[in-house]
């Protein structure tokens, strides 16, 4: 693979669940991320992804998709919008009903990677596009509930790229649910920090906290929300890792650095 900056950190996020899937208690279990990197020609070392981090990566997942499939129970005939969906293995994980109809967006090459990956189910369209390309939407259908997942998304879009985004699908749809990831203006300040973020060369534009979620759109609901650090089932980790996690909750900056939500709109 030959991907760089903002693209080649999907291979982060793919390495990380397949660390995940090999440790002895998995969060998620993605075997299909394991046969992913195997079939993949990158050298995954250089991004530096270790067992502490491949957990967070599958916490992190494994959330958004328990609040996909709670979406989902309560709609079963809904849509599914996945931005930069990457090599996310999500659809599969969750196994949509027949009525659903699920929509993964991602760069045309990222597109093109995912179908040598990966089969495509029934009730499922790739739209290679940039998430940010405002034709994509129409091919989204008006007339259901949706839900509208990004994950490892919205901290490298501009404020204004992203705001305009959320709310042109929001207003898209006839109502439905949000649920993504977003850091603080903290940790897009410290950025160089982060080993993948240095590594690929990437760069973080849009941060801020529930204020600015709860902005995006009049009567947008958030219903639940957690910090990276307070996700359930921090047990799986390694006792180091945990203690770490302990230590850096009390921290408020740290705490609030990368943050969950789960809207209602």
């Amino acid at each position: 693979m030959r991907f760089t900056g903002v693209q080649e950190t999907l291979l982060a996020t793919l390495y990380g669940r397949a660390l995940d899937c090999r440790a002895r208690r998995p969060v998620l279990g993605d075997t299909m991320a394991v046969d992913a990197v195997r079939r993949i020609d990158y050298d995954f070392a250089r991004l530096r992804v270790g067992p502490g981090a491949g957990g967070s990566v599958a916490l992190r997942a494994r959330q958004l998709d328990l609040w996909t499939a709670r979406f989902l129970a309560a709609h079963p005939d809904a849509t599914v919008v996945h931005l930069g969906c990457g090599l996310d293995t999500r659809v599969r994980r969750l196994a949509p009903g027949p009525e659903v109809l699920w929509f993964d967006v991602d760069f045309p090459e990222v597109i093109a990677l995912r179908r040598q990956l990966f089969p495509e189910p029934s009730g499922y369209t790739a739209i290679g596009s940039s998430v940010t390309d405002p034709a994509w939407v129409a091919r989204i259908p008006t007339d259901r509930p949706t839900m509208i997942v990004a994950e490892g998304l919205l901290m490298y879009l501009t404020e204004q790229d992203g705001t305009a985004l959320l709310r042109r699908l929001m207003a898209h749809a006839p109502g439905g649910g949000l649920a993504f990831d977003f850091f603080s203006r903290f940790a897009v300040r410290a950025a160089r920090l982060n080993t993948v973020i240095a590594r690929t060369g990437s760069t973080l534009h849009w941060g801020g906290g529930p204020a600015d979620v709860a902005r995006l759109r009049p009567g947008l609901e958030i219903v639940e929300s957690f910090g990276a650090l307070e996700i359930p089932d921090l047990a799986h980790f390694p006792a180091r890792y945990r203690a770490l996690a302990r230590v850096t909750n009390l921290v408020p900056g740290i705490r609030e650095m990368s943050r969950l939500y789960d809207c209602r709109f």
